[in-house]
């Protein structure tokens, strides 16, 4: 099951208690103070793992604890400090503070570490007290508490390129064309439900990802149709593709419509790239199609049938050159 949202609660150790102790060995009858620190608390730390594709993981277990620093000891020993727990997330996951709404970190890069809530500092011992004026201090820190919230996780395909479109466009069927992936595929609307990426493989050596985005409907920029689990997955994208249906009546309403949709969820997707392909070429056969429609459409598009192939390797070629220009 494909998951990219999911909210945990994040709690770090607590610092260990500082001791309290004076030496006490043969022939030292009054032994200075000798009470060692406390350990740190184990800190909260995200990990990227490219190996990762989902927060599946994570959504079932709701609370991650980290373990509290141990208390120092006699002859200034410091306690040890607390395990840390490493939460594993795939690229593309943000982090936020649930109260807030404010991003604490976007982690993309394999391998990459965060520590988002740290354990407490261990308290001192009552070594650390000694002075000139008072040898004999008979107390020490407690351990600080360590950080803790609420936070959700919200996972962002990263894809070089992203195939929007009404429902039953024709995406996934694209998608399985030019990739190993395989989507659902079906003569229905709705079809895909979640987010599908594919390989395509376009020379020896070289590829790049493309990402099959459930179809938009009117209002997915306000949350309908889970518009906003939808369109969140676009936002990483270099390359957006506007796959419009050649049977569409009004293409230029359709096309007016995914953008606007787009651009209301968030206006920098305005700047990114785009192509608008034609899809299902293979049915505009002599009378069975009314073109009247695409006569006014004044974007340039290309067409294409991923059921025939036609178009396909050309469009392969267009993309390439895009991405190349945006690299």
């Amino acid at each position: 099951m494909f998951i990219d949202y999911t909210k945990v609660e994040l709690r770090a150790g607590e610092g260990g208690q500082g001791a309290v102790s004076f030496r006490r060995e043969k022939y030292v009858p009054k032994g200075g103070p000798s009470g060692g620190d406390g350990g740190r608390g184990g800190h909260i730390i995200f990990v990227v793992n490219p190996n990762l594709h989902t927060l599946r993981d994570i959504r079932y277990k709701r609370l991650y604890k980290a373990e509290n620093g141990k208390a120092g000891g006699p002859n200034q020993k410091t306690g040890r400090d607390g395990s840390d727990v490493y939460i594993p997330v795939p690229p593309g996951t943000v982090v936020k503070n649930s109260e807030t709404g404010e991003v604490v970190v976007d982690l993309v890069e394999p391998g990459q570490e965060f520590i988002v809530c740290r354990g407490g500092q261990g308290g001192r011992g009552n070594a650390r007290f000694k002075s000139a004026t008072h040898r004999s201090p008979r107390y020490a820190q407690p351990g600080l508490p360590g950080e803790q919230g609420v936070f959700e996780l919200e996972l962002k395909v990263l894809a070089d390129v992203g195939l929007v479109g009404l429902p039953n466009a024709g995406k996934s069927t694209l998608l399985s064309k030019v990739s190993s992936a395989r989507p659902k595929i079906a003569d229905y609307p709705f079809t895909t439900l979640q987010p599908h990426l594919g390989i395509v493989k376009y020379a020896e050596y070289k590829s790049f990802v493309m990402a099959d985005i459930p179809g938009l409907i009117e209002g997915a920029s306000e949350g309908k149709g889970l518009g906003h689990q939808f369109l969140r997955h676009v936002e990483r994208n270099r390359l957006l593709l506007f796959l419009i249906d050649i049977c569409e009546n009004n293409p230029v309403k359709t096309y007016e419509d995914l953008k606007k949709e787009l651009y209301r969820f968030n206006r920098d997707l305005q700047l990114k790239p785009s192509m608008v392909v034609r899809t299902k070429c293979d049915l505009a056969k002599s009378g069975e199609i009314n073109n009247k429609g695409w006569n006014v459409f004044d974007e340039p598009f290309i067409d294409i049938s991923s059921v025939t192939g036609e178009g396909i390797q050309t469009l392969m070629k267009m993309i390439v050159d895009k991405l190349n220009e945006t690299r």
